[in-house]
């Protein structure tokens, strides 16, 4: 064994992340949603329970898209992913083998 071997650990990716869940994209995400409903809080009055929905949605949809779920990073992970497999075009490469019989002269096989 002339080269060098490293072992490197299962969870790498996890320490380049911020707080080892949010990348910068998802950070940004999440203070866009709660900036813009401290926003909505002061500008808007939440006088009845469909006017308070309306100002929590955005903290409350970006919080969502950043929830770390297992096995994918966040739900816009998922969502991502999702819809890349049914908008994407799908290649299926055959790995087998096709059999052509010719037909003899007389019209029989």
């Amino acid at each position: 064994m002339g080269g060098k071997m490293y072992l490197i650990p299962a969870n790498t990716k996890r320490g380049s992340l911020i707080f080892n869940l949010f990348t910068k994209f998802d950070l940004i995400v999440l203070g866009s949603g709660l900036g813009i409903t401290l926003l909505m809080i002061f500008v808007l009055s939440p006088n009845n329970l469909t006017m308070t929905f309306i100002i929590l949605g955005p903290g409350l949809l970006s919080a969502f898209l950043v929830t770390p779920i297992p096995n994918y990073h966040n739900v816009m992970t998922v969502i991502t992913s999702l819809i890349m497999f049914l908008t994407g075009r799908r290649n299926y490469i055959w790995k087998g083998w096709c059999l052509y019989e010719q037909e003899k002269e007389d019209g029989k096989k």
